[in-house]
């Protein structure tokens, strides 16, 4: 990844309808995507996220704005004239094609020599894993190896954008975390720029280098997995990414009080009245009667495998959830209807004023 921006999209407007009954599902979206980058687009059903994808490939054009690659402005120009590849959640194999056909297809669509279709496709076959099943048709191929037939055959012409459009969406559980890796290592090895498009906020933690947090038309934060995560700008972007507390409080001084009285500290904030947020995993819990923890109750015990969520209740009845490891045998003695004392691990508190 390089410093030189590869997409560009300029205060980016995309409305559907006319006059007073038009939709934006983009609203004046500005983002720089970096070259070589593994970018995601993060959000939920209807936030624009894939129309900002199809603004970028072309299959769209905006109300407004420009969307430029590597500098230059291919607002107007058509999807074919693109140096941009798409994968679509439907993969759109040709099932009558072998898998090497499949992936030599494009090539032969540009007029490529043939010697030149065949090292490609053997190299992109490599990449992919694929070798073996050179020869055999898609419609016999699994889901995981369908989807890999489908990257292989959009980077045999070298694109400089790869456009991923919820590739993984159609797999199970096991086999999607498997390709998130491999979507990785593929962006990796090849140095071309991925914009991923997802609502699955692990697939984005995961694997994106930057990730666009977008609602409404809008894109709320843009920044590393773990500054989106620690540091969220609002309360969407908080609850969107991970689970998250938040508790009302009001500022006092250089501290804040909560609702249930308790007063804490918390980084510097202008207004009066906050919403103060902390990830459950940065909830600890303590002794009923602890004077330096705030008084709760348990109200629900969830169990994970690997983590219990521990469901709590403060006196005014802010819930709060702390995500404690489960012991490696018996339990941890808690149980519903228990008081305890809890703490929030300070420098995790964040204060959002929106």
């Amino acid at each position: 990844m390089t410093d030189s921006i590869a997409v560009e999209a300029r205060h980016v407007v995309k409305a559907f309808g006319q006059g007073d009954t038009a939709v934006r599902a983009l609203d004046d979206v500005s983002v720089n995507i970096r070259t070589g980058e593994f970018f995601t687009l993060l959000g939920p059903s209807g936030c624009g996220k894939t129309t900002l994808l199809r603004l970028i490939a072309g299959f769209e054009m905006p109300s407004a704005g420009a969307i430029l690659l590597e500098g230059a402005d291919i607002t107007t120009l058509p999807p074919n004239k693109r140096p941009v590849n798409t994968v679509f959640q439907s993969y759109a194999l040709f099932p009558h094609l072998t898998v090497a056909e499949n992936v030599g297809f494009g090539l032969q669509m540009l007029g490529r020599p043939k010697a030149e279709v065949a090292a490609t496709t053997a190299r992109m076959l490599a990449l992919v894993k694929l070798e073996a099943l050179a020869g055999r048709k898609t419609s016999q191929l699994s889901g995981g190896q369908q989807q890999r037939v489908a990257l292989a055959r959009a980077l045999a012409p070298a694109p400089k954008v790869l456009l991923l459009d919820e590739p993984l969406s159609a797999l199970d559980l096991k086999l999607r975390k498997e390709m998130q890796i491999e979507l990785k290592r593929l962006q990796l090895e090849t140095g071309i720029t991925f914009i991923f498009v997802t609502h699955d906020q692990e697939e984005a933690l995961t694997m994106s280098d930057r990730i666009g947090v977008m609602s409404a038309g809008k894109l709320q934060q843009v920044g590393t997995p773990k500054d989106i995560y620690n540091h969220p700008v609002n309360r969407f972007v908080a609850s969107f990414i991970g689970e998250s507390n938040f508790l009302p409080a009001t500022r006092e001084g250089d501290r804040y009080r909560l609702d249930c009285g308790a007063l804490i500290a918390a980084p510097a904030a202008k207004a009066a009245r906050v919403t103060l947020t902390v990830r459950p995993e940065q909830v600890r819990l303590a002794a009923a009667g602890d004077t330096d923890a705030i008084p709760a109750t348990i109200t629900n015990l969830v169990y994970f495998g690997t983590d219990t969520h521990c469901h709590l209740a403060l006196s005014d009845g802010t819930e709060v959830v702390a995500r404690l490891q489960s012991p490696a045998t018996g339990d941890a003695g808690l149980r519903i209807g228990q008081p305890v004392g809890l703490r929030f691990v300070p420098e995790a508190i964040q204060v959002l004023e929106d």
